[in-house]
């Protein structure tokens, strides 16, 4: 097969602009790997393509998903692996682009065969995290996984959670799992890939500017919708970068300033 190309990048660092450059010129097409592009109610937000800066480039896996559906990265392999082969049987070679560096690493070293965490477990570990925090997440994990607990110290919230849930749900460290993985979609040697790395100022003055025309864009209205929805906090596209902010400030808890 023609090896795909994978274009990975922080916010504003151009990627999706060279992903599409790159499909152009060489006769591909793009293919989402960013976890919160995938939600049609987070066009703006989520700094979707627009029809205009897709340029007739055809592009998969954008803005089909609906905020309320929990989209995993399980669900992003499935699609992303249909998609690779249709391109294939089409002759086409397939431009992924995105932020998410765990699509990426999924896709290409495997995913962990992780069962689903019931919903009351995950609520009790979000409630423990409110309460005491990373560090506290982080003290309860160590007893029971030493080896992810020292791997994550108390820099990421997020992961140590997950680590805690998957745990009480299944009374195995996450590690047990991690060493079991799929089969990668796209093997060594089926991939070219490429990391954008923008000197850390002028990225955050991107960042800075890319916000302000998000604002007049309409974010403000997209997460106004939102709200009306009374969708669960914790869903995915709830917590799309900007967006806690964003209802925050509709809701008048805070002010612009």
């Amino acid at each position: 097969m023609t090896p795909a190309i994978l274009i990975h990048g922080p916010t504003a660092s151009g990627k999706t602009a060279l992903a599409i450059d790159v499909a152009r010129r060489l006769g591909g097409e793009v293919v989402n790997a960013d976890s919160m592009q995938v939600y049609r109610d987070l066009q703006v937000i989520s700094a979707r393509p627009t029809e205009e800066e897709m340029d007739g480039v055809p592009h998969h896996l954008f803005g089909h998903v609906d905020a309320a559906h929990r989209y995993s990265t399980g669900d992003w392999l499935e699609e992303v692996r249909a998609t690779i082969r249709n391109l294939e049987l089409r002759g086409k070679r397939a431009i992924l682009v995105g932020g998410t560096g765990l699509y990426l690493l999924a896709m290409t070293q495997g995913l962990s065969n992780i069962p689903p965490v019931p919903e009351d477990v995950r609520a009790d570990v979000r409630a423990i995290a409110d309460a005491e925090g990373a560090e506290g997440l982080r003290d309860r994990l160590t007893p029971v996984d030493p080896e992810t607990a020292a791997r994550l110290g108390t820099g990421d919230r997020q992961r140590l959670a997950r680590a805690y849930e998957v745990y009480l749900a299944t009374g195995k460290p996450i590690t047990d799992f991690q060493k079991n993985r799929q089969p990668p979609v796209l093997k060594d040697g089926e991939w070219i890939g490429f990391a954008l790395t923008p000197p850390r100022a002028k990225l955050y003055q991107k960042i800075d500017r890319r916000f302000e025309g998000m604002l007049m864009q309409g974010a403000m209205e997209e997460a106004r919708q939102l709200i009306k929805r009374d969708l669960d906090p914790e869903l995915p596209a709830m917590k799309a970068h900007g967006m806690p902010w964003l209802a925050a400030f509709a809701r008048g808890e805070i002010t612009a300033e």
